[in-house]
């Protein structure tokens, strides 16, 4: 029988499913292949001591010795293909595959020093959206932290005074970047790095990626979304809250009450089987029985019009995803639940929390509280 191999050239903060594969980080591409159930790398000197200490690889080769070869072997100036070649050869390897990914110039080197090469199509490692019991551990980890920098941006919030429509904290104008700031500093203190947190209020809310930028008001809806990555184990957390200082309005208050509605009921539905559209279908019903309508407007959309959640891991963004996608829910799937609404002229808000799911209630892998309207 052929003997083959999967192989990958890259770094680990590029590809992810290289991350998975090594479980530590190396900044610079570099060799790595399985074969069979042997994990193999080849390291320069730089990284091979930490590899050995760090890293969950059966076998790490010296780059060194592989250069050496190749060049005894014909090459005038080995590089990775070079390289590469030698590797094989030494496994006895036949027949390769590289993930969709995998460097094109380097795979049109290979193919054509004649090895048998197949690029795979879709998933590399599908036992990634199953979380072991210490992946779990290490996204909680990450909501930990999330909730560190909320407690942060939650205290600035709070100690402001109201001037009119304007925030005022120590002196000054409390602005979006200000409170980024305090998350940020919070959260690498404790573990991890939040890149691109979102601090945004009044309309600008209603664009649910947009960061956030300038004078945050009085009595106006803010939506903060804080997803650190961990230093120590590269997994990340995600959590959303909505904020108000001030007075709220009914219609913000029901607003608020309906997205919250909205996560319980898809909360309730998330389990073990359960065809990922559900929890989606879930929230769209508790917004259409309150009269909240999504749709597509000259200015952009409003209303629901993103999905329920993704799952979450050494990705901020992977599988599965609960939204119109048809496909089940796996027991041991790290996911988001998320809704929100968002309305100009009114606001945005959004609530999110971490659960892994299970054959029955799913298990909460965030906390921090609720409570939005700061008086």
């Amino acid at each position: 029988m052929p003997k083959k191999a999967l192989l990958f050239f890259d770094d680990t903060l590029s590809n992810l499913d290289l991350r998975y594969f090594c479980g530590f980080e190396v900044h610079d591409p570099f060799i790595a292949m399985q074969v069979g159930r042997r994990k193999i790398a080849a390291l320069n000197a730089l990284e091979f001591g930490r590899a050995l200490k760090e890293s969950s690889l059966d076998q790490i080769v010296p780059l060194e010795d592989l250069t050496e070869a190749a060049l005894a072997a014909g090459a005038k100036q080995p590089g990775p293909a070079d390289q590469i070649a030698v590797l094989i050869q030494k496994e006895g390897v036949t027949k390769i595959e590289v993930p969709g990914d995998f460097p094109s110039s380097l795979l049109v080197k290979l193919s054509a020093m004649g090895f048998d090469l197949n690029v795979i199509d879709g998933e590399v490692f599908a036992q990634r959206e199953i979380k072991t019991d210490e992946e779990a551990k290490a996204v909680r980890d990450g909501n930990r932290c999330a909730a560190v920098g909320f407690a942060a941006a939650e205290k600035r919030l709070r100690e402001s005074t109201i001037k009119g429509r304007r925030l005022i904290h120590d002196g000054r104008v409390l602005t979006s970047e200000r409170v980024r700031i305090a998350i940020q500093t919070a959260c690498i203190n404790a573990g991890g790095y939040p890149a691109d947190t979102i601090v945004a209020g009044g309309d600008q809310a209603c664009d649910p990626h947009c960061r956030g930028s300038g004078p945050l008001r009085a009595n106006e809806l803010i939506i903060i979304d804080i997803f650190p990555r961990m230093f120590k184990t590269g997994y990340w957390g995600d959590m959303t809250r909505t904020f108000l200082r001030g007075e709220a309005s009914d219609e913000q208050r029901r607003l608020i009450e309906a997205v919250a509605e909205a996560q319980k009921a898809a909360l309730r539905t998330i389990k073990a089987g359960v065809m990922a559209t559900v929890p989606h279908e879930a929230c769209k019903q508790v917004f259409a029985e309150r009269n909240y309508v999504t749709e597509l407007r000259e200015t952009g959309a409003v209303g629901f019009f993103h999905g329920t959640g993704h799952g979450l891991g050494l990705a901020v963004h992977e599988a599965p995803r609960m939204g119109t996608v048809k496909r089940r829910l796996r027991k041991g799937a790290v996911v988001t639940v998320e809704p929100g609404l968002y309305y100009p002229g009114l606001g945005g808000a959004r609530i999110e929390d971490v659960v892994q799911i299970t054959d029955a209630k799913p298990k909460k892998l965030s906390s921090y509280h609720y409570t939005w309207e700061l008086k």
